[in-house]
């Protein structure tokens, strides 16, 4: 079992940074891969990045490449998404996800395991 406690969002305006942490507990956490998920108002959820359960690979959604990155401290337990050069149609709640021993994935029917979500919002 691994649960997850997302932080670190809040108001930022466009072109600002915000990093996000995921702070995961019990002992399978670095055990399996991580990934972090959006999901707008009257959206569906959305891949933003997933990293490997060693970090050794990463891999972003389109719309996030070259402005966003994925990493994990496995000896913390924590896994974190730095955001630069915010849009405001960044703006949704972000979810971190973990799962997958063996790989990673963009969907979001793959992670067995969601925190609660924190809010991101970029003002124009």
């Amino acid at each position: 079992q691994v649960q997850l406690v997302e932080s670190g969002g809040g108001l930022v305006q466009a072109g600002g940074s915000l990093r996000l942490s995921c702070a995961a507990s019990g002992r399978t956490f670095s055990r399996v891969a991580m990934g972090w998920f959006l999901q707008a108002p009257g959206k569906e959820r959305e891949f933003v990045a997933a990293i490997t359960r060693n970090g050794g690979s990463t891999h972003y959604a389109d719309s996030v490449k070259g402005r966003f990155t994925i990493s994990r401290d496995n000896a913390k337990n924590t896994g974190y998404l730095q955001m630069n050069s915010l849009k405001p149609e960044d703006t949704a709640v972000y979810y971190c996800a973990a799962g997958l021993p063996q790989s990673w994935s963009d969907y979001a029917g793959r992670y067995d395991y969601w925190g609660q979500g924190t809010q991101v919002t970029v003002s124009s």
